[in-house]
C-alpha cells in the first residue's frame, strides 16, 4: 500500500550475510517526490520515483535559436515562423504556465505566424520551376535559329543533337531567331529572341 507521496530518503538495507562494500557504502537521499510501498511477502519498503521531465525554458530558447539556424541555411522564412512560437512558450514558461500551456502557445502562435506568412507577399512569391530556372538549366536564354515551322513544332539541331522545338503561344513564326524560355524533357519551348542573331546556333 502507499505509504507516501511526500519527499522520502530511500535506505538500502541488507537482508543476510555480510554486507559488501558496495552496499555499505553510504547512499545520498533521494531529493524527488517518491510514491513508496510495503510488499506484502518481503522486507523493506519500494520506493518509486517521480521524475519532472517536463522542458524548462531553456528547451524552448535552445530551440528557437537551432531553428533561427536551420532558417538562415534554407533561406524560407517558415522555420522563422516556428521560433517565433518557441520564443512564445519561453515566455510563458517565465510567466509560469505550466507544460501543456507551453505546448499550446508554441503551436498557436507557430500555426498564426505560418498562415499570416502565407497570405503576405513574402508567401506567395512563387519560387521558379527547375524547368524555367537558368540556374538550373544553363539551356535556358540560349539561342538558336528555326528555318521553319510546322504547325508551331519543328526539328532542329542543337548543341550537336537533334532537338523537338516547340514555339510559345503568341509568339511570331518569321523571326528565324528564338530564345530558349524552358526544358521539357527533350522539347525547347521558345520565344522570339531580342538579342542580336550573331549568337545564334543555327540547324
Amino acid at each position: 500500500m502507499p505509504l507516501s507521496r511526500r519527499h522520502a530518503q530511500c535506505e538500502v538495507r541488507h537482508v543476510g550475510g555480510e554486507p559488501n562494500a558496495r552496499e555499505s557504502a553510504p547512499h545520498p537521499p533521494i531529493i524527488a517526490p517518491a510514491s513508496c510501498y510495503k510488499h506484502p511477502g518481503r522486507s523493506g519498503v519500494f520506493c518509486f520515483v517521480e521524475v519532472d521531465v517536463a522542458p524548462g525554458g531553456l528547451f524552448w530558447w535552445v530551440g528557437a535559436g537551432v531553428l533561427i539556424v536551420l532558417e538562415l541555411i534554407s533561406g524560407t522564412f517558415y522555420l522563422l515562423m516556428v521560433a517565433v512560437g518557441f520564443v512564445a512558450a519561453a515566455l510563458a514558461h517565465v510567466a509560469g504556465a505550466a507544460t501543456d500551456v507551453q505546448f499550446a502557445v508554441a503551436a498557436v502562435v507557430a500555426l498564426g505566424a505560418v498562415v499570416l506568412l502565407r497570405r503576405s507577399r513574402f508567401g506567395r512569391r512563387k519560387r521558379e520551376r527547375a524547368s524555367r530556372n537558368p540556374d538550373v538549366n544553363l539551356d535556358i536564354g540560349q539561342t538558336l535559329s528555326v528555318p521553319a515551322w510546322h504547325e508551331r513544332r519543328a526539328r532542329v539541331n542543337y548543341r550537336g543533337a537533334a532537338w523537338d522545338v516547340e514555339l510559345a503561344a503568341g509568339e511570331p513564326e518569321d523571326a528565324r531567331v528564338y530564345e530558349i524560355t524552358e526544358l521539357r524533357g527533350s522539347c525547347l519551348v521558345v520565344v522570339a529572341s531580342r538579342q542580336p542573331k550573331s549568337g545564334a546556333r543555327t540547324a
